[in-house]
């Protein structure tokens, strides 16, 4: 049964109604120093200028492109979307005055009739997406002040109806534009309030991109559901100061703050070179790590490492989610802190857990528990039957959170939204596309069904050979590789394209780089690589989230290549 519950753009009008002074947004820059702020109060009266701008140049479900850096401007141009009944389509902005392939599918896909941003970047941007969207009406957010002409008055929205396109970021096909419903919105912000302890005195601290489902649903969306305050950073801020990150948390007393397992890694990689700023991280009840997959030791590191400051290690919160269930689907227990299961990796090959001794398998570190809001199932994904107890299957869902489909692909839509499970006719799921287990009410992540490696008829996780590479050797760089496999002349190959750390392209030998790499994976899972292709930083293509495309790096392979790595010595050079 459907809830009645009240929607986003409602809950906006009530705080800036009763709380109108109250800080709902705070903009940090790499300084730490608030650069901009946004009550409630100022939220809704800018929004309510955008609302009357679009609602003169668009109808009711045209879409708006939202092109903003990570500033404040876009939750107004956001909110202003969801008062005139606009859909809002947040893209990736262009880097070097250039628009990335992805933006330009998501541009001609969506077919906007307006374009929301900020003063500078209309000079920047306008000229080079045109060609993509032709010539629309763009508007400088930035422009609208607090004091600005708020006659527009905004209509209640039906549940029902689309509130915007959260895009995939195409690590396995092209992006496809998620139906997110005001429905969907609601119903996921309760599932996250509960599943995560929060209250309104819950501060956020947050640098994920505003564009990205983690970034708009958690961090900005979830906030202001609950009254409280959230502190946002650029991600570029955390990439070059990671512990600016950490900083914010301890100056604002944080309770709830995360990212994908690259940020708790970077964490400690920077604190490894010391000079770590004074820090009480004592307040910070919620340490999300929303990524997948979620790596073990990184839990126990930054555990380790930051316990002098405060943090324990039972704020760590493993969560698992995706942009087609609106955002959270596991989630772990507020002061738990996370659970691992040590799996025989020869029964993992053949999709089957069985326990093993510790330090003689693979440790699987759990992704949270299913929640009472959902249906969730273990599902083998040929036959569309539920999986026997411990056996590796696609994760299905169902719920209200789960989105409507795929913006004009019907095709799409049936495929992944409208699947049926053979013992439950009638009811619709989710297929996520991920391989995993539930182990006394604990999901288990295992990894993507499209990216699954099958090698003499053996199945291998691409996840865990990449961690085997990245690990093999200090000149290489983590979060940096991708294995996949090709057509070989009578089987699968295994090809392993592998970054080099910038420092280390003058001074690594390339011989013994390779070597480590192959007898480490020889040692690991007894798998010889066709082709090991070692090339330079940045080569391999990721999502906005950090994920590595694996898709886009076979494709690259097959059609042009990688540029391989030739050490350089001080003399040549």
């Amino acid at each position: 049964m459907v809830q009645q519950r009240t929607l986003l753009p409602e809950i906006l009008q009530s705080r800036a109604a009763l709380e109108p002074a109250s800080r709902a947004y705070v903009f940090l820059n790499e300084y730490e120093e608030e650069k901009e702020v946004l009550t409630y109060g100022d939220l809704h009266a800018r929004a309510l200028a955008v609302a009357g701008w679009l609602s003169q140049h668009c109808r009711p479900g045209d879409r708006a492109l939202l092109i903003f850096p990570q500033s404040l401007d876009f939750i107004v141009a956001y909110f202003g979307c969801l008062y005139a009944h606009v859909v809002a389509v947040p893209v990736n902005p262009p880097r070097k005055k250039r628009v990335q392939d992805a933006t330009s599918s998501i541009v001609r896909d969506c077919e906007p009739s307006a374009v929301l941003t900020i003063n500078t970047m209309i000079e920047s941007t306008r000229s080079s997406l045109e060609p993509v969207c032709g010539a629309l009406p763009w508007f400088p957010v930035d422009q609208v002040t607090d004091a600005a002409d708020t006659r527009f008055q905004p209509q209640p929205c039906s549940a029902d109806s689309i509130a915007f396109l959260q895009y995939t970021s195409g690590s396995t096909s092209d992006p496809k534009g998620v139906m997110v419903s005001h429905g969907n919105l609601s119903a996921n912000q309760e599932m996250i309030r509960r599943a995560f302890g929060h209250d309104q005195n819950s501060t956020f601290v947050g640098w994920a991109p505003l564009f990205h489902d983690q970034g708009l649903i958690g961090n900005v969306l979830q906030p202001l559901y609950l009254g409280t305050t959230s502190i946002l950073m650029s991600p570029m801020a955390f990439i070059r100061w990671p512990l600016l990150w950490l900083s914010a948390i301890s100056r604002y007393r944080a309770h709830t703050s995360g990212g994908p397992n690259f940020a708790f890694d970077a964490c400690v990689a920077r604190a490894a070179r010391g000079n770590i700023p004074d820090l009480d991280l004592s307040c910070w009840k919620v340490a999300f790590n929303g990524a997948e997959p979620i790596r073990p030791e990184t839990l126990r590191q930054f555990a380790e490492i930051f316990a002098p400051f405060g943090f324990s290690e039972k704020a760590l919160y493993p969560c698992y989610g995706l942009a087609e269930a609106t955002l959270l689907v596991t989630g772990s227990q507020k002061g738990r802190g996370p659970r691992t299961i040590e799996a025989d990796v020869e029964e993992l090959s053949h999709k089957r857990y069985v326990e093993t001794p510790g330090d003689h398998g693979r440790t699987l570190a759990g992704s949270g528990l299913v929640l009472p809001e959902e249906a969730l199932r273990i599902v083998d994904p040929e036959t569309g039957r539920p999986c026997p107890a411990n056996q590796v299957g696609e994760i299905w869902v169902a719920g209200e959170h789960v989105a409507h489909g795929y913006w004009r692909r019907p095709e799409a839509t049936a495929d992944t939204f409208q699947a049926e499970c053979d013992s439950e006719p009638g009811r619709t799921y989710l297929r996520t596309g991920d391989l995993g287990l539930v182990v006394d009410g604990e999901l288990y992540i295992v990894g993507r069904l499209k990216d699954l490696v099958i090698i003499r008829g053996r199945n291998y996780y691409p996840q865990d050979i990449e961690h085997t590479v990245q690990s093999s050797h200090p000149a290489l760089k983590p979060g940096g590789c991708a294995a996949f496999s090709v057509p070989g002349s009578d089987d699968e190959k295994l090809v392993v394209v592998q970054e080099i750390k910038g420092e280390q392209r003058r001074k690594a030998d390339v011989t013994d780089v390779a070597a480590s790499i192959r007898a480490a994976l020889m040692r690991e899972h007894e798998l010889s690589v066709s082709d090991l292709v070692l090339t330079l930083p940045g080569r391999l293509q990721k999502t906005s989230s950090g994920k590595i495309m694996r898709a886009a790096a076979r494709k690259r392979y097959l059609e042009t290549g990688f540029e391989v790595w030739t050490p350089v010595t001080p003399s040549a050079a």
